[in-house]
């Protein structure tokens, strides 16, 4: 058996030869999770192979294989050409934990790939560490094995300071695990699923209020996910939080930092209400959704009373510096009426609260309806020209020239240069629509993400969801796994510039190339990522010998 150490930046495909170069060492500070991979290819067919660990840090580290998910719709026609293929096939990305029981398969004449990934202790002893991975046959007999060093730095990775959201949607839970809303089964998967956000950098979570109006046909709908229960008695809305403290109380045993509720109208331009789900004299039905205009009074009078209920919640609960809102997603410059009446409605009850929204025209910026618009990553730089604070940003499907992005065929450099991105323009916060939709287009139908990985050929493969949902929980992703190395990369760059200042920070970054880093503009080399880092963490290291 042939085996090779490569790095995390590498997609090992099974039909074509592996160039790439071997990774045999690496550093990590302390609180980080640090991740390679053993690319291995049989001769014949093998199946029962079983894989061992040997190293001080086994009990920090995990051992995954990287499977193949099927990819149909690719990429748009008119993409750029900073992409691996642009062919449909078998693409490297779910991490199935190793069943020790069912072994390993060499498959002939194919290279594959093991995921490890060490999380290094906060207390963990500086030093080198080795890791050996050894692939045997069923009889014991060594057919491969590889030592990999990992460089433990004597320096804590600072806590994360960017907002980031991957909006979390729980009704795919229900409709995939075929589990009744708010079950405790679904409370059970809901709190596996938060878990795994926060463990790779997610701070804030999508909090369905009322069902969370993104990603609907017009006229249609989707599963009802209604945190708030709703009574309407002789005309008289009464409200009741108790599902939503139940929501908060995993929120916080989970660690979440910042809830975002979901949006008070309707995507595309705040034209309707969302879907609202009331008991009305004893029976459960239905009160407003699609067939309601967004400035009926009987919704404006609803809204009004249940915000500032909720504001009271907040306020009660201790919530005032963690919460956001969203009135409508992607408005464009013809909705501005529309979203103009709706922001109108609701940004005096909630004055005391941060509202954000996707919104890439300036102009519609400029009308002064929200002070912190969320503009895509290829539409921002009117925003930075004019000096816009706190920007965030986001990408989605539509980003598909020229910026970072994370579908199958992009390298995964691509996807790690992010979090450099980030610092290097100083941005606040960044959003992504697919943590785990898995429904089609629309949410006109669910889907089974092990063979559908592009909403029924709605999106780019890799852009709907970044886990698949396992048997027991939440599969993981290459990249999904890529991208919490991104922000790890933002933190490292924020210690070292408690030490350097940000001006040396941003000189280190860019030392070498021959344009400065923007969200277009960055270096296409998956080994500069690697060697990059490994500068920064030095840089660490000798900041900390010299103090």
């Amino acid at each position: 058996m042939e085996t090779r150490l490569v790095s995390s930046l590498v997609k090992v495909f099974a039909d074509e030869e592996l160039h790439a170069p071997v990774h045999p060492s690496g550093s990590a500070l302390r609180g980080e999770t640090y991740s390679f991979q053993v690319a291995y290819r049989s001769k014949v067919h093998m199946r029962s192979l079983q894989v061992q660990a040997e190293s001080e840090l086994l009990p920090d580290l995990s051992i995954r294989t990287v499977e193949l998910s099927p990819a149909n719709f690719v990429n748009y026609h008119d993409a750029d050409d900073f992409v691996l293929r642009s062919t449909p096939g078998l693409y490297p990305d779910p991490l199935f934990p190793l069943d020790a029981a069912r072994g390993l398969t060499g498959y002939p004449h194919q290279w594959r790939a093991l995921w490890v990934a060490v999380e290094v202790p906060e207390q963990a002893a500086a030093g080198s560490y080795d890791i050996a991975i050894k692939i045997s046959d069923s009889q014991g007999n060594l057919l491969g094995e590889e030592t990999f060093k990992l460089e433990v730095i004597a320096a804590e990775l600072p806590e994360q300071r960017l907002l980031h959201t991957e909006w979390f949607h729980v009704d795919c839970l229900s409709t995939y695990y075929k589990t009744d809303v708010f079950s405790e089964r679904h409370w059970e998967l809901i709190e596996q699923y938060i878990e795994t956000a926060v463990k790779h950098g997610m701070n804030m979570i999508l909090t369905p209020l009322f069902t969370p109006p993104l990603d609907t046909e017009i006229g249609g709908e989707r599963p009802t996910v209604q945190l708030v229960d709703v009574k309407r008695t002789s005309g008289t809305y009464r409200f009741s939080f108790e599902r939503l403290k139940r929501w908060i109380e995993v929120c916080n045993r989970t660690g979440v930092k910042y809830l975002e509720f979901s949006h008070l109208f309707t995507q595309w331009g705040a034209k309707h209400a969302p879907k609202i789900m009331a008991d009305v004299d004893g029976r459960h039905i239905q009160l407003f959704g699609w067939e309601t205009d967004s400035r009926d009074p009987e919704y404006t009078a609803f809204v009004t009373g249940f915000l500032q209920e909720l504001v009271q919640f907040i306020k009660d609960n201790s919530l005032t510096d963690r919460v956001f809102f969203h009135v409508s997603d992607e408005p464009k410059p013809e909705d501005l009426d529309t979203y103009r009446t709706a922001s109108e409605l609701v940004k005096p009850i909630l004055k005391d609260f941060p509202i954000i929204d996707a919104l890439s025209d300036f102009e519609f910026y400029k009308s002064g309806l929200i002070e912190q618009p969320i503009p895509a990553s290829n539409d921002i730089q009117p925003f930075l020209d004019n000096g816009i604070e706190g920007l965030w940003t986001y990408y989605c499907c539509a980003q598909y020239k020229l910026v970072s992005n994370r579908f199958f065929h992009m390298p995964s450099s691509r996807n790690r240069v992010l979090g450099m991105q980030l610092y290097k323009l100083n941005l606040k916060g960044f959003l992504h629509w697919g943590y785990n939709f898995w429904y089609a287009q629309f949410s006109k139908y669910a889907i089974n993400p092990f063979q559908v990985t592009d909403a029924g050929g709605g999106f780019p493969a890799g852009d709907p969801f970044l886990v698949y949902p396992g048997e027991e929980g939440p599969i993981e992703s290459i990249r999904l796994e890529v991208l919490a190395e991104a922000l790890q990369d933002l933190r490292a760059l924020e210690l070292l510039e408690r030490k350097l200042g940000r001006e040396a920070v941003v000189a280190m970054l860019e030392e070498g190339l021959e344009e400065e880093i923007t969200l277009t503009v960055y270096p296409q080399e998956t080994e500069w990522y690697i060697q990059k880092r490994e500068q920064i963490n030095t840089m660490i290291r000798d900041s900390m010998m010299k103090a």
